[in-house]
């Protein structure tokens, strides 16, 4: 009897967590409070933006099974090979870069690209039409728009912030006039012309005078850039990006589709928010 009661308290006891674990229910699939904390973390979002993110992640994983649609290992591989080959990049180059750029190792760059495929899919798959190609008209004003995007200085001048330490060197952004022992800091100058796309991407966001993100640079170590100054920008013209700006645009378009079509799903799912962090 001693036995069984024991037995019963630890199953208990062992429902009472995973319970716990449980934050939301989306149709009956669990979303989990670490869930949640590994989107904070790595989103650098509050609470409810996490919780709109995955919940969106949810209902699209959901509706995969559904429609049956899925990406194999082989279509990852592609793809990756795709943009390497795009960025003139070797696969193990543009898996450095990534995870220069926005601090994604193999696996969770290799997740991003599984997440956009799939995208891709539902959005072909839910799509009552084709969506119209990008007008010369839409492409003028994309490009006046978003003109920064298309401008890069010649040279960046930076001092690249060094530290085994995370948390030290974003004490050390946070407050540039503390003195914290371990952290190294030396000035390059960079000519983007012999920088990768993605790094030249991250390195044109940051504004002169300020810092960029914390990311890990592969060697055990997690580094920033502080942007001194951007030596004499030099703007593309509409021409040499149109078709860049093709494909955001239509891109754009994707996403307007599968954002209205998730936004009434959403609506309509049965969701149940069990708790938050």
């Amino acid at each position: 009897m001693r036995f069984v009661i024991i037995s019963f308290l630890f199953f208990t006891s062992l429902f009472g967590q995973i319970i716990d674990g449980v934050a939301i229910m989306v149709k009956n699939s669990p979303i989990t409070l670490y869930e949640i904390r590994q989107e904070m973390h790595l989103s650098k979002r509050d609470v409810n933006q996490s919780v709109d993110t995955l919940i969106r992640k949810k209902l699209e994983q959901l509706e995969a099974v559904e429609k049956k649609i899925s990406v194999t290992p082989a279509e990852i591989e592609e793809e990756l090979e795709r943009m390497a080959k795009l960025n003139h990049m070797s696969v193990d180059q543009l898996l450095d870069a990534m995870k220069t750029s926005s601090g994604l190792d193999k696996e969770q760059a290799k997740e991003k690209i599984q997440e956009n495929l799939l995208g891709q899919k539902l959005y072909s798959s839910i799509a009552f039409s084709k969506i119209q190609p990008a007008t010369a008209l839409e492409e003028e004003e994309y490009y006046g728009l978003h003109i920064d995007e298309f401008s890069h200085p010649e040279i960046y001048e930076v001092t690249v912030y060094l530290s085994s330490s995370r948390e030290d060197l974003i004490a050390k952004i946070d407050n540039p006039m503390l003195n914290i022992k371990g952290i190294e800091a030396k000035e390059e100058r960079l000519p983007s012309k012999s920088i990768n796309p993605q790094l030249a991407a991250m390195l044109n966001k940051i504004d002169v005078g300020s810092f960029g993100p914390v990311f890990p640079n592969g060697k055990e170590m997690f580094m920033s850039f502080y942007m001194t100054n951007k030596i004499n920008m030099i703007t593309e013209n509409l021409d040499t990006v149109r078709p860049a700006i093709d494909n955001m645009i239509m891109g754009d378009k994707r996403n307007q589709v599968l954002n209205d079509y998730f936004t009434r799903l959403r609506l309509s799912a049965d969701i149940q928010i069990i708790r938050l962090p």
